[in-house]
């Protein structure tokens, strides 16, 4: 496994002001787990009365081993995680320079994931609870990815709508109140977005995960040389599916046409096909997230989740959200692939509200309800 030890400004100064930590030398502070699949990531979070302060931000990979089966074993990631959650943790407190007596509260991802990395970072969150007598959160994962924009940004409008695009989800949501009031307002019926980009990856003979490589040859392709279809886009989907999704569709349209060319025994111009797949999929993001944010009378958009580092897609977010005069915002880089961050972050939320912690005895679950935030 590969530990990310990147100082935590790799962001601006601004984003964490030193005024901010002198108004609040003494907030409570959050410890984030974050185990749900093929990441350990563990952060700490000082809570402020009006933003919260990310003081660590520690993410340990298994990524390499994963990628030579072409996706991830669950198996593997599990055991990696036993291996790397308490180096992980001591990297995180030496990184804010604090010790576990500081800590008042833990945050750990209940689901949705891998039945087994959920349990393997439930179970160190339950014992830390235990022997520190803190109150613990069991927290969706998800949400986390949303959230996690509070901590560069500043507090969620209320409300605001959150588009979650990743390996697993591709849902709109609208967002009254990010610690106890989510709604789901619609999904994908069939892939997920970076699902999508995964299979097309493989289609094209790029590595895993195809999403990277994926985005990074359509910069180099010609976006229109193909139509491919946009899933739920017909007028006629208005008003049964408005706020979902499908990309199952377009990956088959890809499939066929890769098929075709070859057939015809012609050159594949791999640049256009990752162009022209990964334009429809932003078109369709976009407009339906644009869409229901005028439907919904909402003026901020929120996108988090592992395809959100996409260039095609932040690029068209930006212009159509500017056009329609929503306010477009996205976390930085490395807040889009999972990370304690986002878990720390939702934590503090639960933890300001005053909500009350989990049951020690929780369940973890790979079905975890996205209108759900804390089990």
């Amino acid at each position: 496994m590969t530990l990310d030890l990147a100082p935590l400004p790799s962001l601006p100064d601004s984003v964490y002001p030193q005024s901010l930590l002198a108004d609040n030398p003494a907030g409570p502070i959050v410890l984030g787990i974050e185990s749900s699949c093929d990441e350990t990531g563990v952060a700490l979070v000082r809570v402020g009365p009006e933003r919260d302060i990310l003081l660590a931000d520690v993410t340990a990979s298994s990524m390499e081993e994963h990628s030579r089966y072409g996706g991830i074993i669950p198996e593997i990631a599990s055991r990696a995680q036993l291996d790397e959650l308490v180096p992980t943790l001591r990297a995180a407190l030496r990184q804010a320079q604090l010790d576990l007596g500081q800590v008042d509260a833990i945050a750990v991802t209940a689901g949705p994931g891998l039945i087994g990395s959920l349990t393997v970072g439930a179970a160190a969150a339950k014992a830390l609870a235990l022997a520190l007598q803190l109150p613990l959160y069991g927290v969706n994962h998800v949400i986390g990815h949303i959230c996690v924009d509070q901590l560069v940004n500043g507090p969620l409008p209320q409300p605001a709508l959150g588009l979650i695009v990743s390996g697993g989800h591709t849902s709109l949501l609208r967002i009254n109140d990010i610690a106890c009031d989510v709604v789901e307002l619609g999904s994908t019926l069939d892939d997920a977005a970076g699902e999508a980009f995964d299979k097309v990856g493989r289609l094209l003979g790029l590595p895993y995960p195809g999403g990277p490589f994926v985005d990074k040859l359509a910069r180099e392709g010609n976006s229109q040389a193909i139509k491919f279809p946009r899933g739920l886009a017909n007028p006629k989907y208005a008003q049964t599916h408005a706020y979902d999704f499908s990309f199952s569709g377009l990956k088959t349209a890809v499939a066929r046409y890769v098929e075709t060319v070859s057939d015809n025994n012609q050159t594949l111009n791999v640049a256009d096909v990752a162009a022209s797949f990964a334009a429809a999929v932003a078109d369709v993001l976009t407009a339906k997230a644009i869409a229901a944010c005028q439907r919904e009378n909402i003026s901020t958009l929120v996108i988090g989740g592992g395809f959100s580092a996409n260039s095609q897609l932040r690029e068209l977010a930006a212009e159509r959200a500017a056009a329609a005069g929503v306010t477009l915002r996205i976390p930085p880089l490395r807040f889009c692939t999972d990370n304690g961050a986002m878990i720390a972050a939702l934590g503090a939320a639960l933890y300001r509200a005053g909500i009350a912690p989990s049951r020690p005895d929780f369940p973890v679950t790979s079905t975890l309800p996205l209108s759900k935030m804390l089990v």
